[in-house]
């Protein structure tokens, strides 16, 4: 499992351009991305965490008027996302102790961090923490529990892993952030399990 999790940034770099031949323009996200703006204020700063092509997400989040910062540690997707969405400023970085000196309005992390292993997963709450506004909304998908599963992508072997749910929401509380929905294996949006939260008032 762990040599699996490692290979990750590899295998969507050097198959950058298949990967976005393959996500498309579909929005099948659009629904939890109108619950997830909702939340925030006009002209939103937005953080995209494991962005990948910028399309159809980033371009769809900018054309609703946000201010996009996209991370992704591949630098080949982060140039096809540039040519796609030049209003964004998107940043070649390892997502796992990001540190951008900015808070951002919304942060996101789409189908992204469920590659990262049970560990580095629970890492990234702080990451979430530290580049939250008060208020800011927060949405990221995981497993529907615990565990890991290696799937396949262009023939090689894809990492997933999640926490459970209750762990998931515990950290969130630990981290200030207040569960505003949770589907587990929504049949609306590719059966993804979807968290969707927002952060409390700073103490």
């Amino acid at each position: 499992m762990a040599s699996a999790s490692d290979r990750i940034v590899d295998l969507y770099r050097r198959h950058a351009q298949a990967w976005a031949a393959l996500r498309g323009t579909d929005l099948m996200e659009r629904g939890w991305l109108d619950r997830f703006t909702s939340l925030l204020p006009p002209n939103p700063s937005v953080l995209d965490l494991g962005c990948g092509s910028g399309v159809p997400i980033g371009r769809h989040l900018v054309d609703k008027g946000a201010c996009l910062t996209g991370v992704d540690a591949s630098p080949e997707l982060i140039s096809i996302a540039r040519e796609h969405v030049r209003e964004a400023d998107w940043i070649v970085a390892d997502m796992r102790g990001l540190q951008l000196e900015r808070r951002f309005h919304g942060i996101l992390a789409w189908d992204s961090t469920f590659h990262l292993t049970p560990d580095d997963q629970r890492e990234m709450f702080p990451v979430f923490q530290r580049h939250a506004v008060c208020a800011a909304a927060l949405m990221f998908t995981s497993g529907p529990d615990y565990g890991d599963a290696i799937g396949e992508w262009e023939g090689e072997a894809l990492y997933h892993a999640s926490l459970s749910g209750d762990e998931y929401r515990s950290l969130l509380d630990r981290h200030g952030f207040d569960v505003v929905d949770h589907v587990v294996e929504d049949p609306d949006c590719g059966f993804r399990t979807v968290w969707l939260a927002r952060k409390r008032a700073d103490p």
